[in-house]
Parts: structure tokens; sequence; C-alpha cells
């Protein structure tokens, strides 16, 4: 009897010792290269058209020879994607301009950070009843996003476009409609929520879209806008990045993940199926801190 309790007792010294020798999770990806012939799976957040070309690199010989494999998660809710990434329950995400990443940060304790740029979407102001800005009449309505950075982002277009003159010190980021200080056609400016925003397109007069849901509505920004954003240095704050865990931008595993979106391949891929409305920016991320 007691030598069989002591085998009983050695088998379950051995489980317990089995138990305890747990993997790292597949979601830190910082971990995941102990073997140096095994893929490290990295997973990333994303939604609309940068999932499918994220989807895309995922499939790509250049991502297994960068020694990752990428498993992209659809998200609908932009904070949630940021919310996962600052937590780590998600690597990376792929959606957002850094003027929205800063804008997020302002607001949250977790912060994250931009592992690398990948490109601008021109923003674009688009109508069913005018074809010019000058068509425009007096107290016409423009739709605009109504979340922080995007709301500052608009009003910048219409700026641009000679519709409305904003403040000296008008912040890119956090500004709003109080804002504005000189509007010759007494022009209503509507923030809404976008996530509906190509549904209202012929209840207002004209509506201000950011490419991602221009293109999901049918739209491109370079041929049915009637105005976009000029792509120069007024506009590096809209360029999309990449965006980690502050504490985990200079990770190596991740930084590959960074380096895989300026390959030539990715780069046939943005251009055979977004008709140029994704334009490459492949600049570190210093570039983008003096912009604000």
């Amino acid at each position: 009897m007691k030598k069989l309790l002591s085998v009983l007792l050695g088998a379950s010294v051995l489980t317990l010792t089995a138990c305890g020798k747990q993997e790292a999770p597949a979601t830190d990806a910082a971990q995941n290269d102990k073997n140096a012939g095994e893929l490290q799976t990295v997973t990333i957040a994303s939604t609309g058209s940068d999932a499918d070309v994220w989807r895309h690199i995922a499939t790509l010989p250049e991502t297994k020879d960068a020694g990752l494999k990428l498993d992209v998660k659809n998200f609908t809710d932009y904070v949630a994607m940021n919310t996962a990434v600052a937590n780590k329950e998600i690597d990376v995400n792929a959606f957002q301009s850094y003027a929205y990443m800063v804008a997020y940060n302002d607001a949250n304790t977790a912060k994250i950070a931009p592992l690398s740029t990948t490109y601008l979407e021109p923003m674009g102001i688009y109508s069913s009843k005018v074809k010019t800005l000058a068509e425009f009449k007096t107290g016409a309505t423009i739709a605009i996003p109504n979340d922080g950075a995007n709301e500052s982002r608009a009003l910048l277009l219409l700026q641009s476009a000679g519709l409305v003159k904003l403040k000296a010190n008008f912040d890119n980021v956090k500004g709003t409609t109080s804002d504005v200080t000189e509007n010759a056609k007494k022009i209503v400016i509507k923030p809404i929520q976008m996530a509906t925003a190509v549904r209202v397109k012929d209840e207002v007069d004209a509506i201000v879209l950011g490419n991602t849901l221009a293109m999901e509505g049918g739209l491109n920004v370079l041929k049915d806008s009637i105005y976009y954003e000029p792509v120069d240095q007024s506009t590096k704050m809209n360029v999309n990045v990449l965006a980690v865990a502050a504490d985990r931008a200079n990770d190596p595993v991740l930084q590959k993940v960074g380096a895989l979106y300026h390959t030539p391949a990715v780069k046939a891929y943005v251009d055979e199926h977004f008709a140029g409305t994704k334009v490459a920016v492949n600049e570190p991320t210093s570039y983008l801190t003096g912009a604000k």
C-alpha cells in the first residue's frame, strides 16, 4: 500500500510540474521567439479596407520569411481597438491616423504609441447636390465627424477649401466648431456619428468623410469628392500609423510587422485595389512628433 501511495504521489508531482510550465500567450509577440525556427504569431486588430490589406499581408511569403504569422482580428469599434492594444490583449492595430492616436492618449491613462507610418488617405468633401465649392448656397449644411481628431481634421479641410476660417491657434487634435471665426456663407456645420455617415449623405448638402468610410460607400476620394486634402506637410498629423502599447514601440518582432507594410508586394496590392487613395508614407515615427 505504501509503495502504491508513493507511486501516486510521484505521478502527482510530475503532473503539477508539467502544469506549471505554461507557454507565453500568443499575443505577446516579444515572448514568442524562444525557437528561431518557429513562426512568431502577432495579432493585429483592424477594420474595413485596412483589415483587407493585412489579411493579404498575412498570406505573403515575405511574412513567413520574416518569421511571422499574422492573426488579423476584425473590430468595428475604434476605441475598443486602442484599448485592446493598450492592455496588450492585441499586439498591433491598423486603422488610425496619428492625430486620432494623440487624441486617444489625451483621453486615456493607458497609452499607445506609433510603431511605424503606413499611408495618408485624403479626407474629402462629398455632395449629391453640388459639383463645386462655389455652388454652395448660403446656409448650406455640411456634416462632419463628431469624434475629436476627425472633427478637427474636417474643420481644417473646410478652411483649406475656403469655406470657413479658424482661429489662429486652432488645435488640430482638439479643435471644434466653436473655433470657427469666419463663415461668410453661414454654412451649418453638423457634427455627426460617422459610422452611418454615408447613409445620410443625401440628407445634407455635403458630408466630410475619411477615405475608409468613403470607400465602403463606393466612393473614390480622387474622383468623387468635390475637394480633398492636399498631401503635404500641413496634413502629416493625418498620416496613418500602426499602433502598439507604449512600452512595445521598440519590440524587434513588432518592428518586423511595420517593415512588412512597405515591401514591394504590399505596395503593388494597395495600388491595384485602392486606386491611389492610400498614399504610402514610409517615414520614421520621429517624422510625426513635431507635427502637432
